[in-house]
């Protein structure tokens, strides 16, 4: 099988020194590849001159869109990925983390893109900004996709899920993407963009691959670049150390492998629900993909006293697997990605057995099934114990990327957050515990060297996706030797490939260029009521002011008896006036919420279907008997949904002295001219 790159819209034959890859199973010839004739110079403009464009073009909804349809194509053809990654030394059950777990990556950023995204193709983040007392100049912070290439470099163990994390946040955000998978697994995932090519839903340009080495791809790239690694400690500082990405200031993004903890807490012994939980997991982390995970668990870190009972308990669970062909019937093992990775699990498995003592596994005498295991490159799972971890460093320092863990005693909790921390900074830590005390000293002694703590216990086991599985909506990375990064993370990963760019000016210009009223903005009066107003009709700006309307204590008296609220400051005089926030009686926040929708909604039926929530509610002065109230409805916003659109109102209460009494946001679903659902669906 000849590896293809695909550049500037075509695959290009591997040429020159070819590099041969092995099945991890049973050691035969996958494929040859070499990136030998590819232009790195011309990817890179190509993806920026082409498929920048391409991708800036659409609306965040629009792109959302794409990678939905593309996620139900690919889950169409999972057999296909299935059938090769078998080769990798992958078990069904590793599989499905890596290939669907991938595509669900994708459905995952299309809906949030669809439910969370304006269709747009900016994004305002957080609130604005009152630079001015009379309020004509504000601020406002917005995003804008970068107007370069996200070059994804990528691990052996994951060829699917690793492309597929990096590419939907990348995409979504509208920049075009060069992914070099590792060599290892590359034939997975050529095939993997293969598909994704061959289903027509890309933009030209949106997506290229490098098979084999990146060249000089990355003496190319310039401020407007962003390279997104993950992989081992060395490689990260020989690429974040290019002289180019120094000189450019180019964004890095590593996610490294890292020395991963899970802490027992010394509530959770034998007879617990977490103790067992504890010893499932530490078995699971270490066999799942034969321990390839950059998440893996390497350190168990265990009280002292339990440590025999741990040890005998996971010697029990790793003594029921079964390594071997991952084709092969009752398997729960397979192999690890390559020879060469295979040695190198070796040396550190001796390496750590200078300050350890293996308590289970023997890698020159253990069964393989369905295979040659001088052929494969096959392990058994290593248990070591390190009885002195204050003196080991070997032990908190090396990574044996397999089917390897240490278990690592202490004798109080406090020891226990050090023995955490010694690694250095990690992608994730567990806590397995049902002590509140204990659940709250490891948050605080451990987050800081942590990218993600997963607290596990009776109460969420049955639901819960592990230590080792990061997710699309939480962030993944880690400070120090996990490389400070942060990928995916729900919008947070998204906006990693924009610039963010604070603007200032008059509200009527921000809120122009934001495609939003602001505050202080012209308001539009079109002599109808907005509310009879379809949604594709009504502007930004249009505004209605209603008549007035004064509240009486008849009317906060009324309210309270017919609600219940009988709070003093509405009902009691001395009360409320001993209330240093109060004159004396006032009305209800909530009165006020209802007299306002009195004043400002249109009865008749019309365009508005249903309103459906409201954000941002502040009660910012107290309204006392005999007040008047009016309200300014204002359209802040519009999102085109598939059934329909949304419209958010800015809406103002003010007082007899136009003093602002309650702001808010309005949230309506509202049709279109056309009627209801949208026709542009």
């Amino acid at each position: 099988m000849k590896l293809m790159s695909f550049a500037e819209g075509r695959w290009i034959e591997p040429q020159g020194r070819l590099t041969e890859i092995f099945s991890a199973v049973d050691g035969a010839p996958v494929g040859v590849c070499s990136s030998a004739g590819v232009d790195f110079a011309g990817m890179a403009r190509y993806a920026r001159e082409v498929g920048g464009p391409a991708l800036r073009s659409m609306t965040f909804t629009e792109r959302a869109e794409i990678l939905k349809q593309l996620g139900l194509y690919l889950m169409e053809r999972k057999e296909e990925l299935y059938a090769l990654s078998y080769r990798t030394g992958a078990t069904r059950k590793d599989g499905w983390v890596d290939i669907e777990g991938g595509i669900g990556t994708l459905f995952a950023y299309a809906s949030r893109g669809k439910r969370e995204l304006p269709n747009e193709r900016h994004l305002i983040d957080g609130e604005v900004e009152p630079l001015s007392k009379g309020g004509t100049f504000v601020g406002l912070h917005v995003l804008t996709p970068l107007k370069g290439v996200a070059v994804h470099i990528n691990a052996f163990n994951f060829p699917c899920w690793g492309l597929l994390e990096k590419f939907a946040p990348t995409f979504l955000a509208g920049v075009p993407v060069i992914t070099k998978p590792a060599t290892a697994t590359a034939y997975l995932a050529e095939k993997l963009v293969r598909m994704m090519i061959e289903s027509g839903l890309l933009p030209e340009g949106s997506l290229q691959i490098i098979v084999g080495s990146t060249g000089d791809l990355l003496d190319h790239l310039t401020l407007q670049d962003v390279v997104s690694f993950t992989g081992s400690l060395e490689t990260s500082i020989k690429l974040q150390a290019n002289p180019n990405i120094l000189r450019n200031a180019v964004k890095f993004i590593a996610e490294r492998d890292s020395l991963n903890a899970s802490i027992l807490g010394p509530d959770a012994g034998p007879d617990t629900p977490e103790f067992d939980l504890y010893v499932k997991e530490v078995q699971r982390e270490m066999t799942t993909k034969a321990g390839q995970k950059c998440t893996a668990i390497r350190r168990a870190i265990v009280p002292r006293k339990y440590a025999d009972a741990v040890a005998e308990a996971l010697k029990a669970r790793l003594a029921r697997v079964v390594v071997g062909n991952p084709e092969a019937e009752g398997v729960t093992m397979g192999a690890l990605a390559s020879h060469d990775q295979r040695q190198d699990v070796l040396t550190k498995i001796k390496l750590l057995s200078t300050e350890a003592e293996v308590v289970f596994g023997d890698p020159d005498n253990f069964e393989v099934v369905g295979a040659d295991k001088e052929k494969g490159a096959f392990l058994p799972p290593v248990l070591l114990r390190c009885d002195d971890p204050w003196k080991a460093s070997h032990v908190h320092d090396v990574e044996p990327f397999g089917p390897v863990a240490t278990i690592v005693p202490y004798d109080t909790l406090e020891e226990a957050v050090r023995l955490a921390n010694r690694g250095e900074g990690s992608l994730v830590a567990s806590v397995f515990t049902y002590d509140p005390a204990v659940a709250d000293e490891l948050l605080f002694g451990t987050a800081a060297f942590h990218g993600r703590l997963v607290f596990i216990d009776r109460d969420c086991a049955k639901e819960s996706t592990g230590h080792g599985s990061p997710l699309p909506h939480m962030i993944h990375g880690g400070p120090g030797r996990a490389g400070g990064g942060e990928e995916m993370g729900g919008l947070r990963g998204v906006k990693h490939y924009m610039q963010r760019t604070a603007l200032q000016g008059s509200p009527a210009r921000l809120g122009q260029l934001s495609r939003q009223w602001i505050r202080g903005g012209v308001e539009i009066s079109t002599g109808a009521h907005p509310f009879t107003r379809p949604f594709d009709v009504l502007q930004l700006g249009e505004t209605l002011h209603t008549a007035p309307r004064t509240v009486t204590l008849e009317d906060i008296e009324h309210f309270a008896n017919f609600t219940g609220d009988t709070f003093y400051a509405h009902m009691d005089e001395a009360a409320a006036a001993a209330n240093p926030f109060f004159p004396g009686r006032v009305a209800h926040g909530y009165l006020l919420l209802s007299f306002a929708a009195g004043l400002f909604v249109e009865s008749a039926p019309g365009p508005v279907l249903a309103n459906y929530g409201l954000d941002s509610l502040r009660f910012i002065k107290p309204v006392s008997p005999g007040d008047t109230i009016k309200v300014r409805l204002t359209v802040k916003s519009k999102k085109a949904r598939r059934e329909y659109g949304e419209v958010r109102w800015d809406v103002q209460i003010t007082n007899q002295n136009d003093e602002p009494v309650a702001n808010y946001d309005l949230l309506t679903m509202n049709a279109f001219s056309d009627g209801f659902p949208n026709p542009q669906g």
